[in-house]
């Protein structure tokens, strides 16, 4: 029996039937810049409202950008619950609004190196998250490296943010083809949704994305939808600067309203028929085949 194969054992010897899986979210672009996380934590917001309990796993190693919208800086990181023996609920920074994130620090790319005694340790503790939490959206780096594209693998959803930009656009579709070409993608297990975001009018959104979707039906036949817009909104960038988001500063604003409008209809729509997989299966996804 192979590594792979042992610690996907482990994560079927400690599935309870009882326990409830969190649904993950996996929040991602092709390039910087383009309101990414923007997107997770107010979508993160709404969905408190609705209430649903959400925790943010800011995987944009390196960055900090979760933490600094937030105005809040986390004693710990995951890079703790790996190596120094922390609890999942000592790791989680409770934000504005309720919402609960996890910096991802470095941890994670050194899980391969792991025992499989430990690492059972640290998916047991990943698969508290189920119970604590409804919702989890992983915050992914922006453009294509190895890290976000075993993030979107491991993912069953996909928010793809994009902008009108021409190269916001390409970069998008280089962003599909690379997952298309990954080894372990499996387009009917993954769905992939668009969110046109900094759009003068929801037509800009519906148009930005049709030219999307058209060259990925053409070329690469991967299935993507589309969520919705939101518009370019001057109240969203003061929201920023007062390290903020816009969902809390200012309900009313048009982009808060937005997002609150996507995450019902994630919530409530077609798009809220969706596979529950947790985390505990998510990061065994991730882990088992780093030690394949």
């Amino acid at each position: 029996m192979d590594q792979a194969q042992q610690l996907r054992n482990i994560i079927k010897m400690n599935q309870q039937p009882q326990r409830p899986l969190a649904r993950v979210i996996t929040v991602t672009s092709g390039k910087g810049g383009v309101g990414k996380s923007n997107t997770a934590i107010n979508l993160a917001i709404q969905f408190q409202r609705l209430g649903q309990r959400v925790i943010i796993l800011d995987a944009d190693f390196g960055l900090a950008n979760i933490e600094i919208m937030f105005g809040t800086v986390p004693r710990y990181n995951l890079s703790d619950l790996i190596y120094q023996g922390k609890d999942i609920t000592e790791i989680i920074t409770w934000g504005p609004g309720n919402v609960g994130f996890i910096s991802g620090g470095s941890g994670i790319a050194g899980m391969s190196n792991l025992s499989r005694e430990y690492l059972a340790y640290i998916i047991q503790n990943l698969a508290k998250l189920d119970s604590i939490a409804d919702i989890i959206i992983i915050d992914t780096g922006a453009g294509i490296s190895d890290a976000v594209l075993e993030f979107l693998v491991a993912s069953g959803e996909i928010l793809l943010i994009t902008t009108p930009e021409p190269t916001s656009i390409t970069d998008s579709y280089s962003l599909v083809k690379a997952l298309n070409r990954h080894s372990r993608y499996l387009p009917d297990m993954t769905q992939i949704r668009i969110i046109a975001n900094r759009v003068e009018d929801p037509e800009d959104g519906k148009s930005l994305y049709n030219k999307l979707n058209a060259v990925v039906a053409r070329y690469l036949k991967v299935p993507v939808s589309y969520l919705g817009s939101v518009p370019q909104d001057p109240k969203l960038a003061a929201a920023v600067m007062q390290q903020m988001p816009v969902s809390l500063a200012d309900a009313n604003a048009k982009s808060a309203k937005a997002y609150e409008l996507l995450a019902r209809t994630l919530m409530y729509g077609e798009q809220a028929q969706v596979k529950k997989r947790g985390m505990a299966a998510f990061f065994t996804h991730i882990i088992a085949n780093k030690r394949a």
